[in-house]
């Protein structure tokens, strides 16, 4: 995309480092983003659940995108860029030396490497669901949340790596999160932003506006406190552009870099819903329904909690979906083959369409790497149910859509109760999912909400960080940004439709209630056949 014309600025530069590749943007103070670029980079799957990537091949995608944004007739002086603000993939783990090098590829918030590891420290007699009672209620009063057992959580890519790759552990200055390795990159810097490094576990989160390490959680980790880096809150300034990265990114040394925030509390800010109890739904590789609050609340039969926001002082629920758009691609793939002429996301759109909701009692469920909310479970996988020799191409594409669906709404119920049982209604939709209108036809109708799309859904992420940054360079306020966010569709649901989707929603529950324990058999490691 670019812009119609020139403009005076100032415009503030936001990086999303996502998870198959980063969107920069550069929006003005509002928001309004005036050009936007991508560049991708590859995923390493490993045996054994292992996620990997590169973070130079991240940095190298960075530089290209921002290059492309300046030199794509948008005539915008990179001059008037006043600030930069990062986001990216949220519980990933890069492990860098003195001199910030990368010791080894980033392990990824996908990797479940680490499940044995945390499921050792938490355990312990007398246990609740597999954590011992002192130490489940230490987290839970002073973090708001508990180690994930399914291995996913930055913690348990420590824990993995002083286990099993002790030499890089030692070797560690500082255990950083993907975007605080980027902000490292643009400043010189190592800093982690307060919102980011709580799936650490070792943070004290009870003052939303002033998140500090805990010595009791070091001790009870067994972590080494010197391997993390010191903290900020997401509107702060971490320093300017240095010289090398200015030449990189064609900016002005010296432009100031604010911490920024994960892709989750990023997209918030980026949607508009500044104020408590707007509700987003993100839809892009993975998803995610989430609100600010003001408490600290944590649903653990759900996978649930508010932890500390990108607005200081605030809370925001943390409810993840593993696999929304990569449900999608997956499928893609799979019916029409990586290569040669496979149709874009618009056809699919359109096959998908000729498919009446529900159609041939078809079910998919998208879990496809396992599942954190509204059941944590690593073993889940995605499931194709209700084949028949009638079923064809758009079917299962609906039903992709549907299944997504189905899992947002599962998650919907605890996510109300845990807003003190404010409705989500409207429920404003972001990433690039936002932009099939099918989709969030079907997201209405099975939710029985009214679905809001915000302006160029794409980048919600990215604006979020932009307007991070202008937020923290004092060019605008939180109340600003939610007064001039934009909706560009609205989706009603439709009560004919939505009794279609009622029933499937039954069937789509009790599938995983008959099934789970037959994927817990078929995935656990021991079931395995070398």
């Amino acid at each position: 995309m670019g812009a119609g014309g020139a403009d005076a600025g100032p415009y503030f530069l936001g990086i999303d480092l996502g998870t198959s590749s980063c969107k920069v943007a550069l929006t003005d103070a509002t928001g309004k983003v005036v050009a936007g670029e991508t560049g991708s980079y590859p995923l390493s799957l490993l045996p054994g659940g292992g996620v990997e990537q590169d973070p130079e091949r991240w940095w190298s995608a960075v530089v290209s995108a921002t290059g492309k944004l300046f030199q794509s007739g948008n005539r915008i002086d990179p001059s008037r860029v006043q600030a930069v603000g990062a986001t990216g993939q949220w519980s990933g783990t890069v492990a860098v030396d003195r001199s910030g090098r990368p010791l080894r590829p980033a392990i990824l918030w996908m990797d479940t490497r680490g499940e044995p590891f945390v499921k050792a420290l938490t355990a312990g007699f007398p246990g609740v669901s597999g954590y011992r009672v002192d130490k489940l209620l230490r987290w839970l009063r002073r973090t708001g949340g508990a180690p994930a057992h399914s291995g996913k959580d930055s913690l348990a890519h420590i824990l993995y790596l002083r286990g099993k790759e002790p030499d890089v552990y030692r070797s560690t200055r500082f255990f950083l999160e993907p975007k605080d390795y980027l902000n490292f990159r643009l400043t010189g810097t190592f800093t982690a932003s307060w919102d980011n490094v709580v799936v650490t576990w070792v943070t004290d989160n009870r003052d939303p506006s002033a998140v500090r390490y805990d010595p009791a959680l070091f001790r009870m980790t067994g972590l080494d406190p010197s391997k993390f880096p010191p903290l900020k809150g997401c509107t702060d300034v971490v320093g300017g552009l240095d010289r090398r990265a200015a030449e990189e990114l064609g900016l002005r040394a010296s432009t100031a870099v604010v911490a920024g925030a994960g892709d989750m509390q990023a997209s918030l800010i980026g949607a508009g819903c500044t104020r408590p109890f707007q509700f987003h739904l993100y839809l892009g590789t993975s998803s995610w329904l989430t609100a600010h609050v003001p408490f600290k609340r944590t649903d653990v039969v759900h996978n649930m909690a508010s932890l500390p926001s990108a607005i200081r002082g605030s809370y925001l629920i943390v409810a993840t979906q593993e696999s929304a758009g990569s449900s999608l691609s997956y499928m893609r793939d799979l019916l029409f083959g990586k290569e040669g002429a496979a149709p874009g996301f618009g056809e699919l759109d359109r096959m998908a369409a000729r498919a009446a909701p529900g159609e041939g009692g078809v079910l998919f469920t998208p879990w496809l790497y396992g599942e954190r909310a509204p059941v944590e479970d690593r073993n889940l996988r995605g499931a194709l149910v209700n084949l028949s020799l009638g079923v064809g191409r758009d079917q299962v594409l609906r039903s992709v859509l549907e299944g997504v669906a189905y899992n947002t709404r599962w998650i919907l119920g605890p996510v109300e109760h845990l807003a003190a049982g404010h409705r989500a209604d409207p429920i404003r939709v972001g990433g690039g999912g936002g932009a099939s209108s099918l989709w969030c036809q079907i997201l209405a109708d099975v939710l029985g909400r009214t679905i809001e799309v915000i302006e160029e859904p794409a980048y919600a992420t990215a604006r979020g960080a932009a307007l991070l940054a202008a937020v923290g360079t004092g060019k605008t306020t939180f109340e600003e940004v939610a007064k001039a966010s934009r909706t560009v569709h609205r989706f009603a649901p439709d009560a004919k439709r939505g009794a279609v989707y009622d029933r499937m929603f039954e069937r789509y529950v009790r599938f995983h209630r008959l099934n789970a324990p037959l994927f817990r058999d078929l995935n656990q490691p021991k079931g395995r056949a070398d």
